[in-house]
């Protein structure tokens, strides 16, 4: 299945959680062997909705607040490297809105 076109990506998230260096969870050293960095955080939003968003997702979970997919898929980032990565999507319950929620590494893939 594919997600909505019109899924919600936050820039905030990006800034914030992705490209942001963190104690625990860190994954902005990942997304800069790739090129992406905070300055240029505006290239990723655009890349995970035209390199990954149209790719076929899979339903994993429901909970409380709504159902969960995964997207895996190679990013290719703006220095030309190629990242194997696997997203998290989440479509609400309540509101009916799908939105982007993580990305990390894809162990089982290679670029």
């Amino acid at each position: 299945m594919r997600l909505p076109a019109d899924t919600v990506i936050a820039i905030d998230k990006l800034l914030r959680y992705l490209l942001l260096p963190q104690v625990r969870g860190d994954k902005s050293a990942f997304l800069s062997q790739a090129g992406y960095q905070l300055e240029n955080a505006n290239q990723l939003l655009q890349d995970l909705r035209t390199q990954l968003l149209p790719l076929d997702a899979m339903q994993l979970e429901s909970n409380n607040f709504g159902w969960y997919y995964e997207i895996r898929g190679s990013l290719t980032g703006p220095n030309g490297a190629t990242l194997a990565v696997r997203t998290i999507w989440m479509t609400e319950h309540l509101s009916g809105i799908t939105k982007f929620v993580t990305l990390i590494p894809d162990r089982r893939r290679t670029g």
